[in-house]
């Protein structure tokens, strides 16, 4: 079994050799592929990331009527846990909410300091939805709620994300899957050539009794070859950039809500991902150019 293998390898790497600018388009081929691939990757997962840290962030503020009693602002809290999309609610003082808003403003916030004698603010229950996407449906059952005095949430901010996130996810996985099976015609074609060339060697290997998956392993290892060859200099130019980028964007974008995906282990899923493919690229192709071939 060991001799076989080092007869594979050896018959995978003398065909690579021998047909050099082929090789080297189709590893050129991955590369750029994977590249793109890699980008799209990195930037989904951030984008991800960003919209759900503000998924996590989206709540219904539903300010309380203040002519409401103690009474009646517990049934309007069981109301609210009643329904099935809601998965907290959290009671708020106008007292609190006034602190709040003095804080929010930093040292402008002073000023509001004024109204803490009369604090016209309204108590207010705070609601988090267990899916996000479900708030604006809430939001308007809610509404309709006696002793209900006002409800708020970002409402264009919101309903404006989630079509954002939606497209930039749909735009990525059809422009991952063209540029993969791009990436695969071309290997797919690149050892069609090869194996033209030896298409009377398989004939004869199959006439003396050869398997086919004899016959088939040199171009396996042929093509895992030029997929992981394609995906080394597109991982190292991704780490590159990305530490880069986040060291220079983190200042930056430091206590907000965007917040880019650490280093590790991002980098090494993102790495290990193209590797696959890279793999994958390369052994779908070669399968796939063999097949015929073996019919004798």
């Amino acid at each position: 079994m060991i001799n076989t293998l080092g007869r594979h390898l050896r018959e995978s790497i003398k065909s690579l050799a021998r047909n050099t600018w082929m090789t080297f388009a189709s590893v050129s081929a991955v590369m750029v592929t994977l590249l793109l691939v890699g980008t799209f990757l990195v930037i989904m997962f951030n984008l991800n990331n960003i919209a759900k840290n503000i998924e996590n962030d989206v709540e219904i503020r539903v300010l309380i009527d203040v002519t409401a009693n103690q009474d009646q602002r517990d049934q309007l809290k069981k109301k609210l846990e009643s329904l099935p999309q809601v998965e907290s609610v959290t009671f708020s003082s106008k007292d609190e909410e006034l602190e709040n808003l003095i804080s929010s403003f930093g040292e402008e916030g002073e000023a509001f300091k004024l109204f803490e004698q009369e604090n016209p603010l309204n108590d207010v229950f705070v609601i988090k939805t267990k899916n996000p996407e479900d708030t604006p449906a809430t939001a308007q059952k809610i509404e309709k709620f006696d002793h209900v005095s006002d409800v708020r949430y970002a409402e264009e901010t919101v309903e404006r994300l989630f079509k954002v996130v939606n497209i930039g996810r749909n735009v990525g996985i059809v422009l991952i899957i063209g540029l993969v099976f791009t990436a695969m015609f071309l290997i797919s074609n690149t050892i069609k050539v090869t194996i033209f060339a030896r298409r009377r060697e398989i004939e004869i290997m199959k006439l003396v009794g050869a398997t086919n998956w004899f016959i088939r392993w040199p171009f396996f290892l042929e093509g895992l070859f030029l997929g992981v060859s394609g995906s080394i200099i597109p991982i190292i130019i991704l780490i590159i950039i990305y530490k880069r980028f986040v060291e220079w964007a983190n200042p930056y974008v430091q206590g907000s809500f965007i917040e880019l995906l650490p280093l590790n282990p991002f980098l090494f899923q993102v790495s290990a991902i193209l590797i696959f493919l890279g793999a994958f690229i390369g052994i779908w192709g070669s399968l796939m150019s063999v097949r015929k071939f073996l019919k004798v």
